[in-house]
C-alpha cells in the first residue's frame, strides 16, 4: 500500500501533542508528500507556531531525509484538483492534496483534513488521530 502524508502529519510529528508519536511512526513507515505539503508545512510552523527560519530550515531538512523527493505541483495536477472539487465539494487545497495522491499512485491519504473511510478515486481517506 502506498501512502500520501497530508502536511498535518508532518506539524505533528514536530510537536509535544498526543498525536505526535502516532505522526512520527507514520513518517517513519514512509509515504509520498507534495511540494504543496512542504509550502504548507514551512507556513504552519512558522506562522502558527512562530518557529524561527533556522528550525525550520531544519524540518524541511528532516523531512528530506525519511520521505522521497516531494510530488511537484503541475498544470495537469490542478485540472484534476478543479475536478475533484467541483464533484466532492473539497476546497480546492484539500482537492491538490487529493489529486498529487492519486497521480502518485496512492491507496492511502493520511490526514485529519477530511472524511475518515471516504474513498475519491480509488484513494481511500484514513484518519490516524481519531481516538476510540
Amino acid at each position: 500500500m502506498t501512502r500520501f502524508l497530508d502536511t498535518n502529519v508532518l506539524v505533528y510529528a514536530r510537536g509535544d501533542s498526543r498525536n505526535a508519536g502516532v505522526a512520527q511512526d507514520i513518517i517513519a513507515e514512509g509515504g509520498e508528500i507534495s511540494v504543496q505539503v512542504l509550502n504548507e508545512f514551512a507556513h504552519v510552523l512558522r506562522r502558527k507556531l512562530r518557529r524561527s527560519w533556522a528550525d525550520i530550515e531544519m524540518a524541511l531538512a528532516d523531512v528530506a531525509i525519511v520521505l522521497p523527493p516531494p510530488r511537484p505541483l503541475t498544470h495537469a495536477t490542478h485540472k484534476m484538483a478543479m475536478m475533484i472539487s467541483r464533484e466532492s465539494g473539497y476546497a480546492v487545497y484539500d482537492a491538490l492534496i487529493v489529486a498529487s495522491a492519486l497521480e502518485a499512485g496512492c491507496d492511502e491519504l493520511v490526514t485529519e483534513d477530511m472524511q475518515h473511510g471516504q474513498t475519491v478515486g480509488g484513494l481511500t481517506i484514513r484518519n490516524p488521530f481519531i481516538v476510540n
